[in-house]
């Protein structure tokens, strides 16, 4: 069986198990379960997938968070404690800590991290304590999650990115047909920055400190003078190469305005430059 055919099997095998729900669940199933997370783990099936057809470039592989919401149906809850007493640990045996080997390239520095089970880490990804990576994400070569940063449920990180200390990627596990938040190759996302609700960052892109994305919020680009956001059926996408801002928009009525009061929004001030990659460069050092 070609390795197509192998995971359009598992998917068939994933979904049919997921809609018609058993009355006991099997040690077949389990079977099923750790098949499907060790393709997980491999980086072969993928919570969404690159798809130049698609607006955002991207598309929502339904079948695979349902994979992962069946391992919360099948896990029961068990004691995963370091110690019971200073350090209790209980969650779903279905999910424990992913392993990692020194072959695979990992650079885990000591402190408090946690990769849950069911996710990718690619080569030369560097984890600074305490960060923690959740299960259906997707993590590429060369990325740095820095310390108090969260990688959520299926979020999709690109090659060489950088997600800043106290950075939250949010996750996006439910419903199965949503996108998850995707953040393409060599983007900055700068400390404290959260991204939400399936938004997709292009590639190159620069979050600066404290900018916040989501479905609610739109973004100006005062370069372009264009406004994104999101639609029903479509994420905010963030463009390629864009410096995004924390900025305000100022209330134009009602008691606001007599107030003086303004609204967060995010602001694209520039695009990459020269001067930009110069600052980012330094980085490079660090990995």
């Amino acid at each position: 069986m070609s390795p197509v055919d192998t995971v359009q099997s598992l998917a068939q095998r994933i979904e049919a198990l997921f809609d018609e729900k058993p009355a006991q669940y099997t040690e077949d199933h389990r079977r099923l379960f750790q098949e499907f997370k060790a393709e997980l783990n491999s980086g072969r099936v993928r919570a969404a997938v690159p798809d130049p057809a698609q607006p955002s470039g991207w598309r929502v592989n339904g079948w695979v968070k349902k994979g992962i919401l069946l391992g919360f149906r099948l896990g029961g809850i068990v004691d995963m404690s370091i110690d019971s007493e200073r350090m209790p640990w209980f969650d779903k045996d279905t999910y424990p800590v992913r392993r990692v080997n020194v072959n695979d390239g990992i650079r885990i520095v000591p402190g408090g991290s946690s990769i849950r089970d069911g996710c990718y880490i690619g080569r030369s990804v560097t984890c600074m304590p305490p960060m923690f990576i959740n299960v259906g994400a997707y993590v590429d070569d060369g990325t740095m999650v820095d310390s108090h940063a969260l990688v959520g449920s299926c979020a999709q990180i690109g090659k060489n990115c950088h997600i800043s200390a106290a950075a939250q990627i949010g996750g996006v596990l439910e419903p199965v047909g949503a996108l998850p938040v995707i953040i393409e190759d060599e983007v900055l996302v700068g400390g404290n920055c959260g991204v939400y609700e399936g938004t997709v960052v292009k590639r190159r892109a620069v979050l600066g400190t404290g900018v916040i994305l989501n479905r609610s919020t739109p973004v100006y680009d005062i370069v372009r003078n264009a406004v994104y956001t999101a639609s029903e059926d479509q994420p905010l996408v963030i463009p390629e190469e864009a410096v995004v801002v924390a900025g305000s928009r100022a209330i134009s009525s009602g008691p606001g305005k007599n107030w003086g009061i303004s609204l967060y929004t995010p602001v694209i001030v520039k695009y990459r430059d020269a001067k930009t990659d110069a600052k980012l460069q330094l980085e490079d050092l660090l990995r």
